[in-house]
């Protein structure tokens, strides 16, 4: 077991009070780490040590956990109570979860992004369990007058090895009277019985059974139904509304302008939205308003130029390919002297679109704004953020604002960005009464905080020997690059530049699942697979090899990833697909690449159906440290997969001046059930680190892997986004 500390200075870092009905309630800090360094120490705000989540033990025995992050699919709302469990000591069969709603005073990091929900909350949700499970044994202790060394715990039942047992709900009131321990003992993972097992989804009943849990499901008595129009192109803003004929229509209350982000409030960096002037239809129902909003008249003006895609792929392009340097992110060595000095020099050029977000459940939130209060309720992945951009744009102080979270129906980056909540909020106020907006699919995908489109320029020198010694890359992207300046291969090439390059525009653009990594790994992995080729070298071998130098002498001191892990997964891919095994008429690519503080490696097996592929299985390697729920594990990974094979494969946003070409599924194309891989065969890899990042670093890779195995059956590279458009 580990022994760990509960208290850091006088403060208590846990901090306990009787429940109402007589039973346990234990708080703890969702971020703080069972080990903080001594600057963490130093940085910690004074409200850290606030309670900011709870672990309520009933005097009936049933354990209830207040989950604080959002609930966006990836499961959190039951791996981060297993861990608690797991410590807790309790039958699984005994938890209760619930979702907390958004509270700055007891919870940190209350965010649903970046894959680091259990990452952050390992260590501390485990000292949440412990520290329950120590204080009901030392309550039992002095009931029974027995030393706590000699008591035992299973399964939410305490034991003195005489035969005498107590329930933890039972000794739950007296434990509640206890002075928090100063430390406390972790298992040792090794003993673990409920991280680690498969364990169904603890909302997958209510799911099957279609009861209210997403935000579009929220009603109150009282609510009307509001939607919006947003300007047609982007470099448009609202002129003026004629009301007359929508206003005249059955069911609608009010037609008027707002502006949902006025000169003077304090912005949030999630506050990304092109449009905040809009025309807005409230009325008692959903197809009422959406008939009026049809036959609204609104009038635009241009207040910038709207832009091409030709345009932005040009731009682009010449962005990485100019003399005139970037802004330098990393220089080792000397990459100009390598490349002068080479026998072999590989360059190409890789891009990809805009994306849009594409998520199940429609934008939606409810509010409810009055003179004193704002009250609001749906799908949002920063409640944080928004909950300082309302205090704000409201005029009021955070304290009167609450915020519930609703589970969501997807969000892949999208709900970061809460322009629609506010919008809601200040459509409440200025009518004085309960909405729920509602945006449709077109208004979505047309509004914006796209995917950024990109174009990276790479470029390798080969000395006569075959081996790397010199690496170029060069990247260009819609207000941001998509260059990680000491990822892979950075600290593996002595002679190695990283550089960037930006394009501005007036399309707004945001995290799009796994942001930038997405596209980068894309272009990398394939990339390295080119350098192999005209190396001789079979791709994995390739990239081991450079992997052998990090490990051996790496080159420089801030490369973020460990070559160990990193060629770990790369080897299990390898023994595991049979890598160098042929069979007739099946094509294979490889890739492999870290995001989220975790190593992918993935295989892809292909058929040629005509000019497309058909793939007919992936073989994926995951090093992730500890996982906690391998059911809910293998969902996520498999999303990833499918999600990034059909966006690379088939998606993309266009723009005509300024105006989306794509508007709705019939244009912008999704995969389909029959283009999905027939089998994917996963493998973690079983190392007893902590949790690392899941929901996203399944994803980037994928792309990267499949379009080697289109160059392995076709001979034919594809280094665009989508693909279909090369493959025709």
């Amino acid at each position: 077991m580990t022994l760990i500390k509960t208290k850091y200075n006088r403060r208590s870092f846990l901090k306990v009070s009787s429940a109402a009905s007589g039973g346990l309630v234990l708080g703890f800090s969702w971020l703080a780490s069972c080990t903080p360094t001594s600057n963490q120490l130093k940085d910690l705000p004074e409200e850290w040590f606030d309670i900011n989540a709870f672990l309520k033990i009933g005097d009936n025995g049933i354990v209830t956990i207040m989950s604080p992050n959002p609930e966006i699919g990836q499961n959190v709302k039951t791996s981060m109570p297993m861990i608690v469990a797991e410590e807790l000591d309790v039958d699984w069969n005994d938890v209760v979860v619930e979702q907390a709603g958004y509270d700055n005073q007891k919870y940190k990091r209350q965010l649903a992004g970046g894959s680091q929900s259990i990452r952050q909350g390992w260590q501390s949700l485990r000292m949440a369990g412990a520290t329950a499970r120590r204080m009901l044994l030392e309550a039992a202790s002095k009931k029974w007058n027995v030393p706590v060394s000699e008591l035992k715990t299973e399964n939410g039942i305490i034991s003195d090895g005489s035969g005498q047992t107590i329930s933890y709900g039972a000794i739950a009131s007296s434990a509640a009277n206890l002075t928090v321990p100063e430390e406390v003992e972790l298992k040792d993972p090794k003993s673990f019985k409920i991280i680690g097992q498969p364990t169904k989804n603890v909302d997958g009943p209510k799911l099957v059974k279609g009861e209210p849990l997403f935000g579009l499901d929220y009603k109150k008595e009282g609510m009307l139904i509001a939607m919006m129009i947003h300007p047609p192109a982007f470099g448009m803003k609202l002129k003026s509304i004629d009301e007359n004929e929508a206003r005249s229509m059955p069911g609608i209350k009010d037609i008027f302008a707002i502006n949902s982000l006025p000169e003077g409030v304090e912005k949030q960096w999630s506050d990304v939205n092109a449009f905040p002037e809009l025309a807005v239809v409230v009325g008692n129902t959903t197809w009422e308003v959406l008939a009026a909003k049809k036959t609204l008249k609104v009038e635009w003006e241009k207040v910038s130029e709207g832009e091409n895609t030709a345009d932005h792929i040009q731009q682009l392009s010449d962005l990485v390919d100019q003399v005139e340097k970037g802004e330098d992110k990393r220089i080792d060595g000397n990459p100009d002297q390598a490349f002068k000095n080479a026998k072999q020099v590989i360059s190409q050029k890789y891009g990809a679109p805009f994306l849009a977000h594409n998520t199940m459940e429609p934008m939606n939130f409810f509010a409810h704004v009055t003179s004193e209060r704002a009250e609001l309720v749906g799908p949002i992945q920063t409640p944080e953020y928004l909950h300082k951009t309302l205090a704000s744009v409201l005029g009021m102080t955070e304290d009167k604002i609450s915020i519930m979270m609703t589970r969501m129906g997807g969000g892949f980056g999208r709900r970061l960005y809460g322009n629609f909540a506010v919008e809601a909020a200040v459509i409440s106020q200025k009518v004085n009464a309960p909405v729920k907006l509602i945006y449709t699919r077109e208004d979505d995908m047309t509004q914006g905080t796209y995917r950024p489109a990109y174009q990276v320029k790479y470029e390798a020198a080969l000395d006569q020997d075959n081996q790397l010694t010199g690496f170029k890359v060069r990247g260009a992207g819609v207000e941001g690059s998509p260059v990680f300046d000491n990822r892979f291969p950075a600290g593996a090439v002595e002679n190695y530049q990283a550089e960037d390059q930006i394009l501005n525009s007036n399309i707004s653009v945001g995290a799009w699942r796994a942001p930038m990594s997405n596209f980068i790994a894309f272009a990398e992995q394939s990339f390295l697979d080119e350098v192999a080729e005209k190396a001789g070298k079979d791709p994995i071998d390739f990239r081991l090899e450079l992997f052998d130098r990090a490990i051996s002498n790496p080159v420089g001191e801030n490369n973020d990833y460990d070559p160990k892990r990193y060629a770990g997964v790369l080897k299990l891919v390898r023994e595991k697909s049979n890598w160098g095994q042929d069979t007739p008429g099946l094509y294979r690519g490889v890739s492999s690449y870290y995001c989220h503080n975790s190593y992918v490696a993935q295989v892809v097996d292909i058929k040629m159906e005509g000019n497309l592929p058909k793939i007919q299985k992936v073989w994926c390697a995951i090093d992730c440290g500890i996982v906690v729920n391998p059911e809910g594990a293998r969902n996520q990974v498999e999303g990833g997969i499918i999600d990034g094979i059909g966006h690379a494969m088939y998606s993309q946003m266009t723009f005509t001046d300024g105006r989306p070409d794509q508007s709705n599924f019939n244009k912008y194309k999704l995969m389909r059930h029959q283009e999905a891989p027939q089998k994917i065969e996963i493998f973690f890899v079983q190392n007893g680190i902590d949790p690392t990042g899941l929901g996203e670093p399944s994803l980037p890779p994928i792309a990267a892997a499949l379009a080697n195995a289109i160059y392995a059956a076709t001979g034919k590279r594809v280094r665009q986004q989508p693909f279909i458009e090369n493959l025709g």
